[in-house]
């Protein structure tokens, strides 16, 4: 990113269980989040995208989103899965992924 700004976050999100009802983002490593747009057609099992403004003022900060869908089934956040599957294999990881944006502006995928 070129400085401080209003940029886009934007992505995609997916249920094996139904339709995507609510995506929300985070730009303070999951301490708040805020209620992203969802883009039509929203449809049972399939690919929803999802938009949000945000406002970054050139701190460095950790990028999250979440997804819920119809039947109530939250995202859950990466050491949860963990916990609960362990680390062998990537079928089925439905962890929440974390972006950290640094003071410079670059953007990596961080376990957070």
């Amino acid at each position: 990113m070129r400085g401080p700004d209003v940029y886009a976050i934007s992505g995609l999100a997916w249920s094996g269980r139904g339709r995507i009802r609510r995506v929300e983002v985070s730009a303070d490593g999951g301490r708040s989040w805020a209620d992203a747009t969802l883009q039509d057609p929203v449809l049972p099992r399939c690919m929803t995208r999802f938009r949000a403004a945000w406002k970054w003022d050139g701190r460095p900060t950790v990028l999250k989103s979440r997804a819920t869908d119809e039947t109530g089934d939250v995202q859950p956040e990466r050491n949860a899965l963990v916990a609960q599957r362990g680390t062998n294999g990537y079928f089925h990881y439905n962890a929440i992924v974390s972006w950290a944006v640094d003071e410079e502006g670059n953007v990596r995928h961080v376990y957070a």
